[in-house]
């Protein structure tokens, strides 16, 4: 006996339900692949998280923002200044004594090429000592600005020097006594590096004062120096 084939689900919808489900598997895998796509890409937008600052300690502040600067106007060029706002006993004497003109016409009286170059001697008034400071970030790096001084703690006034290269961890006593540690670095050469260089490498004689070859043969001019913001 044949058997009715109208007993029996047909053939072709089995094939029909088989093809719906794979479709609605092959569908839900896309939505969900998509919406792991999507998390991956705003997972990557997201800004990345700080390195946590250690417990007790806080970041150092730039020393430099909101900083003073000063142009000073030399024979050999000019030569723009930023003053550190950390050292505010030393930038704010190197300000008033700007601010005063008591700069003006004063001469480069020591320089030494591959060290520094000094200048600031104020014979017109006396100028009264400041208190150093040095801490612990006091660097007297490349092209930063210090005060000149005795060998006596805070013993400086008005003379002040550009390092041409880093000097502070130079030893300057049998001691052990590093740059660092006595010479109080209160800002940095902005524009004028050349310049610095250049009176620098300038040709010198001996130097009556110190006794080396450190006084330019050309006397170089500290015309003015001005505070410009």
């Amino acid at each position: 006996m044949t058997p009715n084939k109208k007993s029996r689900p047909p053939v072709k919808r089995k094939k029909s339900n088989k093809t719906l489900f794979a479709a609605i598997a092959i569908i839900a895998i896309v939505i969900i692949s998509v919406g792991a796509f999507a998390f991956l890409g705003n997972q990557g937008n997201q800004p990345a998280n700080p390195t946590p600052t250690p417990p007790g300690t806080s970041p150092t502040p730039d020393p430099y923002v909101g900083a003073t600067k000063v142009l000073i106007e030399t024979s050999v060029g000019n030569i723009t200044l930023e003053l550190r706002t950390d050292k505010p006993i030393t930038s704010g004497n190197f300000e008033n004594l700007v601010s005063q003109g008591l700069y003006d016409g004063t001469i480069f009286h020591r320089v030494i090429a591959g060290f520094m170059i000094q200048g600031g001697t104020i014979t017109s008034q006396t100028i009264s000592t400041i208190n150093d400071e040095i801490g612990q970030n006091n660097r007297n790096a490349a092209y930063t600005i210090a005060m000149a001084k005795t060998i006596d703690p805070n013993s400086a006034t008005s003379q002040f020097f550009i390092n041409v290269v880093d000097n502070g961890n130079n030893i300057i006593d049998q001691a052990g006594t590093r740059f660092d540690q006595v010479y109080t670095a209160f800002g940095r050469v902005i524009e004028g590096k050349n310049v610095v260089d250049a009176i620098a490498n300038a040709p010198v004689t001996a130097n009556p004062y110190t006794h080396e070859n450190s006084q330019p043969i050309t006397p170089v001019t500290l015309i003015r120096a001005t505070i410009v913001s």
